[in-house]
């Protein structure tokens, strides 16, 4: 739309004349300004989500919250493709792939399988990590926190940093165990060269913090779902007296079944994901995820405005939570000492 401004001499001889004219004039280009971005608000962003959940879940509506917040509704400006390899990291590539090939505005990756299969494919789609429970850097997924350079930014988890911790706690609430387990995904946890990797980093702490506490440490390793019967089973031969859960990919998904597992067990448990204690478990110390993922919608946000991913430094989380289920304790026959409760951020009753 184009407006003309002719001779306007005739209108604007006086001074009260003038203020008239250049009031309305300023009105119009205001009116203008509202019409272009009205224009421009009408596009519809097209943003991809990666995770090795089983569906949609507390991460994924924290990050639709925090678009919403800042004015994205789907089905008007927004498109969200969900996909989910459900547990399943052989499935990432694919479902990589047919993100990239709708070449979207961004796509969030949620953890280091669905991060580096998207990475392997594009270097111009903007990546946001959802988190990620590992050295990013060390990855070689940014070059630094603060300056990530190339089309990767985001948050970044650091629950390893702190598996020390939940063990300490574990060892609080059951003063006596001298016998404690630690269950992760098999095949991340092997030592040798290259990236730590997540489930390595949580082994390596929590195995500094068994010796500090004087406790014997289980490894429990599972592979498959198939395999989790078999590690509990294993936990209660060795007379474990309390567990500690590496939640990675594998095991968020079969979140359920695990909790089912330690309640049916009687084994105290502590996670690293505080969905497991809202699903039933006893205790978890971690950083506020869903909170965290609305702040991955900031990242989006930016991105989706034009800022490139090179210049916005990667987050780490600075709130963590000590939540505790004292349904499930009354379940497992577990008395939780005082001092314990009084350290609870939150407590489910």
């Amino acid at each position: 739309m184009t407006f003309w401004i002719l001779d306007c001499e005739f209108a604007i001889g006086s001074s009260k004349s003038k203020k008239v004219f250049y009031l309305a004039l300023a009105a119009m280009l205001v009116a203008l300004s509202f019409s272009a971005h009205a224009q421009q608000s009408g596009k519809v962003y097209r943003v991809g989500y990666l995770s090795a959940r089983l569906g949609i879940d507390s991460m994924a509506e924290g990050f639709r919250q925090g678009l919403r917040d800042r004015g994205y509704v789907e089905g008007q400006n927004l498109v969200i493709e969900w996909r989910f390899a459900k547990g399943r990291n052989d499935l990432f590539p694919e479902l990589a792939a047919e993100l990239v090939r709708l070449r979207l505005d961004c796509i969030l990756a949620v953890g280091i399988a669905a991060i580096r299969s998207v990475k392997q494919l594009t270097d111009t789609i903007p990546i946001v990590m959802g988190t990620i429970d590992a050295d990013p850097v060390e990855l070689g997924f940014i070059a630094s926190l603060a300056r990530p350079g190339g089309n990767i930014t985001g948050l970044t988890g650091i629950a390893y940093d702190i598996a020390g911790k939940r063990l300490e706690l574990l060892k609080e609430t059951i003063p006596k165990a001298s016998r404690l387990a630690i269950l992760v995904a098999s095949g991340s946890s092997n030592p040798g060269p290259g990236p730590l990797t997540a489930a390595r980093a949580h082994i390596r702490d929590t195995e500094v913090a068994a010796r500090a506490l004087g406790v014997q440490l289980q490894l429990l390793e599972v592979r498959e779902p198939e395999g989790l019967d078999k590690a509990f089973r294993a936990a209660r031969r060795e007379r474990a007296e309390g567990l500690t859960v590496v939640a990675t990919g594998f095991m968020n998904s079969h979140r359920p079944r695990i909790v089912s597992l330690a309640v049916n067990a009687r084994l105290p448990s502590i996670y690293s994901n505080s969905d497991f204690v809202r699903g039933g478990g006893l205790m978890s110390y971690a950083a506020d995820i869903p909170d965290q993922f609305r702040r991955a919608a900031t990242y989006v946000d930016k991105l989706l405005k034009g800022t490139k991913p090179a210049d916005l430094p990667v987050e780490q989380p600075t709130k963590f939570e000590f939540i505790i289920n004292l349904k499930t304790a009354k379940q497992i026959g577990l008395t939780i000492p005082p001092n314990v409760l009084a350290r609870a951020d939150k407590v489910i009753r």
